[in-house]
């Protein structure tokens, strides 16, 4: 077996020779400093510092010297990548520094300019006051029920106690649509567009066994003129509720929680009598003025413009379900009793933020709709 050859000399491996690893190094500090973007220093990063470098290679010959020799290679070796190591990262950090510095520059944001170039939306207010009422009753336990704006004239009318010369089924109160002419028709086509929600309510009847406990609010149409409490378009809720055992004293409580909820836990309500076709008894509701809490009656001191100092204002109709609308709708009147009431949107947002005309609320203007925010 021969001995380990001790008078082997480093300085012969060519990888290994000083005058070698210095340009090695060299070439790789002139890479790191001609590098002008972070992608090029890492692509020099690889050529100089990774596996197949040839700083790295010339390490790997170090294994390779008997033991005497591999001190002083070793030595020439580490400190060469290191001085490698150090220019990398000094040039990494100029790098860094001036992309942050364009960074700065290219996207920087001016936040003294106005806010509002593109002025930010807003949800219609009738929209949201129609689903926060809707809302007040599906907390109850309602369902909420949707039905076409574009109804047959039975449902509108016939099922809900409206005789056939009824005033409202002139011409001159509801909308007809027109059919075709000829010989078999004289234009009558049965179809209007629905001046209540009412129809909703003797569809979900028509549909469903009792107990019914539903809100119907919707958009509906009647020929009037557009001025500045009248619309020809406009938003009503009502609901109904038929069951065993109901009376106007459930409907009084239901009321009272309605206008609590919607105006303040001190207001309250009451019934006037009153006639409408599809309830009996009927009554018109008011609600106790919710600016004077009816102190300006009798007071000429402190006098109500919005109640007119009468200390109430009307909301809106109700009464017990006719006899013969349950009838009409299928259910047995001998065994289920129901009540209804219906208001109009437009008129209870005009009395909760003081609008005082219902031409705002249509025209579409955004200083209209966006103080009320984008409440959802």
């Amino acid at each position: 077996m021969s001995a380990p050859n001790k008078s082997y000399d480093p300085v012969e491996v060519e990888a290994l020779k000083p005058e070698e690893i210095e340009r090695m190094r060299d070439e790789a500090l002139a890479a790191f400093a001609a590098a002008d973007s972070l992608d090029a220093l890492q692509e020099a990063k690889v050529a100089h510092t990774g596996g197949t470098s040839p700083l790295a290679l010339a390490n790997r010959e170090i294994g390779a010297l008997p033991p005497h020799a591999k001190a002083d290679a070793g030595k020439r070796v580490g400190q060469a990548r290191g001085a490698v190591n150090k220019a990398l990262g000094a040039r990494q950090a100029e790098l860094e520094a001036e992309r942050d510095a364009r960074v700065l520059v290219e996207e920087a944001v001016d936040v003294t300019l106005p806010y509002d170039r593109v002025p930010a939306g807003a949800r219609h207010p009738l929209t949201t006051m129609m689903e926060r009422v809707a809302d007040v009753f599906v907390s109850m336990g309602y369902e909420v029920a949707e039905g076409p704006e574009v109804e047959a004239e039975w449902f509108n009318f016939d099922a809900l106690n409206f005789g056939p010369d009824h005033p409202a089924r002139q011409m001159q109160d509801t909308f007809f649509v027109q059919g075709p002419k000829g010989a078999d028709s004289d234009g009558e086509s049965g179809v209007v567009l629905r001046t209540h929600t009412s129809p909703v309510q003797a569809r979900t009847m028509l549909d469903r066994e009792p107990p019914v406990y539903v809100v119907c609010p919707g958009r509906v149409f009647r020929t009037d003129e557009l001025d500045a409490t009248h619309t020809p378009v406009f938003h009503q809720i009502e609901l109904l509720a038929v069951d065993e055992g109901l009376t106007m004293a459930d409907l009084k409580g239901t009321l009272d929680h309605m206008v609590q909820s919607l105006f303040g836990a001190d207001m309250k309500t009451r019934l006037r009598p009153n006639y409408f076709p599809f309830t009996e008894p009927s009554a018109e509701m008011d609600m106790l003025c919710y600016v004077c809490k009816g102190e300006s009656v009798g007071n000429p001191d402190r006098p109500c413009r919005t109640c007119s100092s009468e200390g109430w204002i009307e909301l809106g109709g109700c009464g017990m379900v006719n006899p013969r609308v349950l009838t009409a709708c299928g259910v047995d009147p001998e065994k289920y009793s129901g009540f209804a009431f219906g208001f109009g949107i437009e008129r209870m947002l005009m009395f909760r933020h003081n609008v005082e005309d219902m031409r705002d609320m249509v025209e579409g203007d955004v200083r209209f709709t966006r103080p009320f925010g984008m409440e959802i």
